[in-house]
Parts: structure tokens; sequence; C-alpha cells
């Protein structure tokens, strides 16, 4: 079995398991006591401690540990805006944030705050001048990931945190999918991560407040991590966390350039493995282990299916499976086509016979899934087209990636210049008609909504080719 989904959890390096199963017997007492347990405890997570702001390239008052990356986020915007309520209760976040970030948002938004959402490029990559557009005299915070989650782009944080500065707002960084990789670069001011990233124990996460930072927390507050985040601390764990932390450190050094290659390599054959393919993310200034593909004409939790039983376990941001009936914000976002989504993120150590046999798998996987959904194949009207001037396509009622398919099935049988006009009340529809159009050189025209409930949305696309 071939594990490619280190971006959602990486499995514990053995270096924290050792770390982990040394600490049970040395670090369980309490702390916050003075007897000679209580000592070795307190050594063991100031060490820890150390060694994580170390990581991170802060000062190890400035960190704290927390019962996970979620809560560090949480934990973490709540305080900052707190601390700044008197200059305002404006929030700036980007629109591909984690969850965890946007759910705080709505939360702030929620209680009377206001938040704005700074959109991103086809890549998914802010522009450093919006984000400071977006700033104002009440801002209180700004938050941007360091690189995103489903796709890998890496973010300008350096020049975004500059511009935060030039407005005297806080800058907090999710730094959870590049903390592995290396320290952020940049004078940001707040620090969230997560250990299960980069195969520590799950249950730990990291916040940084650096000094300066006007900060109040917001739970109740005990004597525990400086009171921002209380209850007993999980020693065993947190000395795991921090150990497989400096230990991918010192192998991510020497892994990130051959995994670069290896998703160079898949990134560049599954164009042309796989017949109408889109690579999303940028191919530069991204995370050297990660990358996603969209395929159309199919959804991606049968592609998933498929690909878990050939021996591959990858993720997906798809909209098309039965948890999630919405498109994934990232993609639409950017503008991309969110069907048929598959992320790949290798781990340390992925061998190249791995990649190649999942190269070798992936195009029977999704001819398989577009055969069963019966998907036109490419240029079956000979290349000519029809000669009606216009056709409406009835996708009302249909899932995704079916009005796709539907409007695939229809193009060939208008005129180059006549139009297609697609009836759908699926919400992806409104993100992947108009990707589609990119993608395959048509001309998307825009929609309209019917004034009847059950008459959903029209979508007109021209032919061009």
């Amino acid at each position: 079995m071939s594990y490619f989904d280190v971006a959602s959890s990486a499995p514990l390096h053995p270096v924290a398991r050792q770390a982990l199963v040394a600490a049970l017997d040395e670090g369980w007492a309490d702390p916050a006591r003075l007897y000679k347990e209580g000592r070795r405890a307190r050594l063991l997570l100031d060490a820890s401690r150390e060694a994580a702001a170390e990581a991170v390239g802060c000062r190890p008052d400035e960190l704290v540990f927390t019962s996970s990356g979620t809560r560090a986020v949480h934990s973490g915007i709540a305080g900052a805006l707190a601390g700044r309520r008197r200059v305002g209760r404006h929030l700036v976040v980007s629109a591909v944030e984690h969850s965890s970030v946007l759910h705080s948002a709505a939360a702030h938004e929620g209680a009377g705050g206001t938040v704005s959402e700074v959109g991103v490029d086809r890549a998914g990559a802010v522009s450093p001048e919006g984000f400071a557009a977006a700033l104002r005299e009440d801002t209180a915070l700004a938050c941007l990931q360091s690189a995103n989650h489903e796709v890998g782009t890496e973010q300008p944080v350096a020049a975004v945190a500059e511009a935060c500065r030039a407005a005297g707002v806080p800058l907090l960084v999710d730094a959870a999918q590049s903390l592995p990789w290396g320290a952020v670069d940049g004078d940001w001011s707040l620090l969230a991560a997560s250990s299960h990233k980069w195969g520590g124990p799950a249950g730990v996460g990291l916040l940084v407040v650096r000094k300066g930072v006007r900060f109040a927390a917001r739970a109740p507050v005990d004597e525990r991590e400086s009171g921002r985040a209380s209850g007993f601390e999980n020693i065993p764990a947190i000395v795991a966390a921090a150990a497989a932390l400096r230990a991918v450190r010192a192998e991510a050094a020497g892994e990130a350039g051959r995994l670069r290659e290896l998703t160079d390599r898949i990134r560049a054959r599954v164009p042309e493995l796989v017949p109408d393919v889109e690579v999303v993310g940028d191919p530069v200034r991204r995370l050297p282990h990660l990358l996603t593909f969209s395929c159309l004409y199919v959804d991606g939790e049968t592609v998933l299916h498929e690909l878990d039983r050939a021996g591959f376990s990858v993720s997906s941001g798809s909209s098309c499976t039965s948890s999630t009936l919405t498109p994934s914000h990232v993609l639409k976002a950017m503008g991309v086509v969110s069907e048929g989504n598959v992320r790949v993120s290798l781990p340390l150590g992925a061998e190249e016979a791995e990649v190649e046999r999942f190269l070798d798998v992936l195009p029977g996987v999704v001819r398989g899934v577009r055969e069963k959904l019966g998907v036109p194949v490419a240029g079956e009207d000979g290349g000519e087209g029809g000669e009606a001037e216009s056709v409406t396509v009835d996708a009302l009622g249909m899932s995704c990636p079916m009005p796709v398919i539907e409007l695939a099935k229809a193009i060939g049988r208008v005129r180059v210049g006549g139009t297609v006009t697609v009836l759908a009340d699926d919400e992806v529809a409104a993100v992947d008609i108009p990707a589609w159009c990119w993608t395959q050189q048509q001309e998307y025209v825009g929609h309209s909504t019917s004034e009847a409930a059950d008459q959903g949305v029209a979508y007109v696309v021209r032919r061009t080719s």
C-alpha cells in the first residue's frame, strides 16, 4: 500500500515513537510541582519548547503547546482580536485559508465583527498589493497561510507581513503544511501549526505569539502555558512532537529536491496519460511533496475508491463526495475545475517505483469511471460540429459531474458560434462549467437565475472551435 496523503496526516515518525515511549516513563508527572518527578517532567517540557522554538525561529517564551493545530488557530485568532479590540473588529483572511481559520472568521462575524476575504489568482496565491488594499484603520488582525493545504501553493508571506507591519496590523500565519520544510520567512506576529502534519502524534499543536503583540486569551485562564492553553500538558506527546519536528527537518533538507523531482514527474506525465486533466496550483512556488490535479467528467470519491483498491491512499478536495455537496472553497476561489480532484502528497522516503506504479494505474482508473458515466470520446463528432444554432440541456436534478458531462455531449451538436444552455440546480455547476470552458477553450457567456425555484440556473456556453 502506498500512502500518498501526508498533507492530511503523516505517519508517526520512528524518532517520535521512541521519544513518546521514553517520555511515558519519564514525563508523566505534573511539571508545575517541585519534587523530583515534577522537575523531571518540567525539564522535558522546557527542552521540547526550546527545540520547537528553534525550528520555528522564535523565542521559547513566545511558544505554547496546545491540544491541536485547530485549537492553536482558534486561540490565536480570538486572542489577537480581543487584544486589539480598541483598534477595531475588522479581520482580513485569504479566500483559501484552512477551514479552521474560516470557521474562526465566521464566528467573529457572527459576534458582530467584520471580515474581508482577499481573493487569489488561478494558481491559488494572493498578491501582496491586493492583501495590503484590504487592510483598514480598524483592522485588528490579518491571517495568511504559508502554503495551501489543497494545492501546495506557497504564499508571499514575507511581502504580506511587511505590508501588515507598515499598516500596524499583526499577521497570523497558519504554517501547518510548510513548517516541516523550514521556518516561515517574514516579520509575522503569530503562528500556528500541528504536530500530526510532520510525523508527531495527533493532539499537539503549537501557537507562537511574538513579544509586543497585544493578546488576550479568551478561554478561562490558568497558570499553564502562559495562560494561553489551559489544562494539563500532555508531556509525552509534546516530547514526541518536538523530536519528530527536529528529525523531519534534518531529513527534509535532503529530501526536498528528490520529492520535487517526483512531483514534477507526476505534474508532467498525468496530462499526457489522461485526457482532460488540469494540474492546479503554482508549478514553481509550491511545497516540494504536494500536487493536485482535476480530472474532468469523473467524481472524486469514485476515483479515490478505485485508487484505494489499487493500493494508493490519496486525498481529494472535490465537491463530488457523499460527505460534502458544496465545491471546495479553495478550488472555487482559484476558478479551476473542482470535479475529479486528486491530491497527492508524498511522504519522506517515497520511492520512485511507487510513483511510476501510480502513473501506470491512474489512466485505467479514470477511463473506467468515465466509461461508467457515459462520457463522450474526444473528437467523436469528427471535429466538424453540428448544425444547430442553439441547444438547451436539462441537467436539473443532476449532481456533479453530470451537468458538465451533458454539456460536453451537447457542444458537438451546435455549429461554431452556436450556444449551449445548461439548466442545472447543482451548486457545483457554478464553478465547474466556467472552468470547463477555460480548459476546453470554449466561451463562457454567463448565467441567469430563473424566478421559479425548480428551474435552477441557466448557464450559456458558446462554441468557439
